[in-house]
C-alpha cells in the first residue's frame, strides 16, 4: 500500500509540473507615429510599414497603431488595434478594416502641437503586457524630438523588459545640421531610457532593411 501510495504521489506531482503556464505564443507589435509639425509629411512612408507588417502578421498575433500627440498616454491617440482571429479568413478581414482605418487616418492627420514620445511608450507597454504575447515589440516612427506641453510630467522610467524597440525614420532637424551633437544626444538619451528599462534597442533609418528585423 506504501509503495503505491509514492507511485501516485510521484505521479500526481509530476502531473502538476506538467500544468505550469504554457509560455507566450505569438507576436505583439505597437508602431508609434509622430504627427508633430512637418512630420505629418512622412505619414505615407509610416502607411507603407504598416501595410508591410499587416501582410506578415499571422492569425493570434496583436497590431496596434497610436499617434504621437500632446498627451499619448491615452486610448484617444490609438488609431487602429486587433488581435487576429484564429480562422485565416476573418483574420484577412480584420486586416483590410485595419488598413482602412489607417488610411483615413493618413488623410485627415493634422500637426500636433507637442510631441509626448513617452507617453506614447507607456500606453504600448499597457497595451502589450495585456496582450502578453511572445514578442514584443515598440516602433517609434519619429525625429525623437520630446516636446511636452506645460505642466506634462514624463519623468518616468520605462518598463520595457522583454521588449524590443526600434526607432524609424529618424530624420535630421534644421539644427541637428547646425550641431550635429544634438541628434546623436537624442538617439544616446532614448537608448539609455530604453536599456535601463531592461529593453533592447535599436535604429533603422534604412526602411528596406525593416522587414528583415521585424517579424523574426
Amino acid at each position: 500500500m506504501k509503495r503505491f501510495l509514492s507511485i501516485a504521489g510521484l505521479t500526481l506531482a509530476l502531473g502538476l509540473a506538467g500544468c505550469s503556464e504554457p509560455e507566450p505564443q505569438g507576436r505583439g507589435v505597437y508602431m508609434l507615429i509622430d504627427t508633430s509639425g512637418t512630420y505629418t509629411e512622412e505619414l505615407e512612408k509610416a502607411q507603407q510599414i504598416i501595410n508591410a507588417i499587416l501582410a506578415r502578421l499571422d492569425p493570434g498575433d496583436s497590431f496596434a497603431v497610436a499617434r504621437i500627440d500632446t498627451g499619448s498616454f491615452n486610448e484617444k491617440d490609438i488609431v487602429a488595434k486587433v488581435t487576429f482571429d484564429d480562422r485565416p479568413s476573418m483574420a484577412n478581414q480584420q486586416k483590410r478594416k485595419f488598413r482602412d482605418l489607417v488610411d483615413d487616418f493618413v488623410k485627415r492627420a493634422k500637426p500636433a502641437q507637442y510631441t509626448d514620445i513617452t507617453g506614447g511608450i507607456l500606453q504600448a507597454t499597457e497595451f502589450l503586457n495585456e496582450k502578453n504575447p511572445g514578442n514584443k515589440v515598440i516602433l517609434i516612427f519619429s525625429d525623437l524630438k520630446e516636446e511636452l506641453k506645460k505642466g506634462y510630467n514624463r519623468d518616468i522610467p520605462l518598463a520595457v523588459d522583454g521588449y524590443s524597440v526600434v526607432a524609424l525614420n529618424v530624420t535630421k532637424l534644421r539644427t541637428d545640421n547646425i550641431n550635429p551633437r544634438e541628434y546623436l544626444e537624442r538617439l544616446e538619451d532614448w537608448q539609455g531610457k530604453v536599456e535601463s528599462g531592461g529593453g533592447s534597442w535599436r535604429v533603422i533609418n534604412d526602411l528596406d532593411r525593416l522587414e528583415r528585423i521585424l517579424l523574426n
